[in-house]
């Protein structure tokens, strides 16, 4: 099986492409005449929050040792700062919370394998600091055209099965329904309908075996230059995995061979919804996370406007 990982990233490998000192990746696809174009997508002025609530009760289980959902404590309630409670008065708050927590961008140093990371950059620059190539401050302001491939709905479901794995057709025939053409500097957003809101309580539920990205779609994604790819999911790929012996195989294709930016717990529900009843599904996407230095991830509060 490594054998066929082996293949697939000598096929999309992007080290070089963009020069020897880039942390950028894909993102380079966006240019300023990308993000132009990208205004034509905007035709009503709707807009659509895609990110989820951040809480306690967000989507993270345990899976990962650490990645905790956030904790808010507040510092402050009603403090008058001269100690006269007819003067000013201020109520103040913290949080703790993993970096990749919630609705978040992962960064290109975020996966690495046999000592690589994206474009040849030295492991030596992981440390306890963090990531000092790679990192997440690298995105800079990220707007462009975005396009939903919404595969369960192509097939026909509400959400896909556990476990499925998503291939470069299902691809194609979202694209189809949606009559999009995908274009160079997009993000691709790909709703599977595994992501549920429970609104009692603004709780997330999701469901494992969870369906995801296949390793056969990273060469249909390079194909079309896509700059950045998000979906619904807390895993993004398949999982469990393809192969027994290759955990996360997507997460090295994309993050370490290709530079592309992988997005997960993305909330695509409304958005989705309104695609399919007025058939438009391209839109301008904001999606810039914040710019935490030499962070691994990023929280973002991606807003769609058609």
């Amino acid at each position: 099986m490594r054998a066929e990982f082996t293949h697939v990233a000598e096929q999309v490998n992007n080290w070089g492409r963009w020069g020897d000192d880039d942390e950028r990746g894909t993102l380079n696809f966006v240019t300023p005449e990308v993000v132009k174009a990208a205004m034509g997508s905007v035709r009503s002025g709707r807009s659509f929050p895609l990110a989820i609530p951040l809480s306690s009760d967000g989507p993270q289980i345990g899976m990962i040792p650490g990645r905790i959902n956030p904790l808010k404590t507040m510092l402050l309630i009603n403090d008058p700062m001269t100690g006269n409670i007819d003067e000013f008065c201020t109520s103040d708050d913290s949080v703790v919370m993993g970096l990749q927590a919630g609705t978040h961008w992962d960064s290109l140093a975020h996966a690495t394998y046999s000592n690589r990371i994206y474009n040849g950059a030295p492991i030596s620059s992981l440390t306890t600091r963090g990531a000092a190539k790679c990192g997440i401050d690298k995105i800079g302001p990220l707007v462009t055209r975005g396009v939903l491939l919404d595969v369960a709905r192509a097939k026909g479901v509400d959400k896909l099965d556990p476990g499925y794995a998503l291939t470069p057709a299902d691809l194609d025939a979202a694209a189809e329904m949606g009559k999009v053409t995908v274009r160079s500097g997009d993000i691709v957003l790909v709703r599977t309908g595994q992501i549920t809101l429970l609104h009692a309580g603004d709780k997330m539920g999701y469901t494992f075996p969870s369906p995801g990205f296949s390793m056969q779609t990273a060469p249909w994604l390079h194909a079309h230059e896509v700059a950045a790819v998000a979906n619904d999911t807390i895993v993004f790929e398949v999982f469990p995995g393809e192969y027994e012996d290759l955990p996360l195989p997507v997460h090295l294709l994309h993050l370490v061979e290709m530079g592309l930016w992988q997005g997960q717990n993305w909330d695509l529900e409304k958005l989705a919804a309104d695609c399919a009843e007025d058939g438009q599904y391209d839109f301008l996407l904001t999606a810039t996370p914040e710019p935490f230095v030499a962070g691994l991830g990023a929280p973002v509060a991606p807003v769609a406007v058609k």
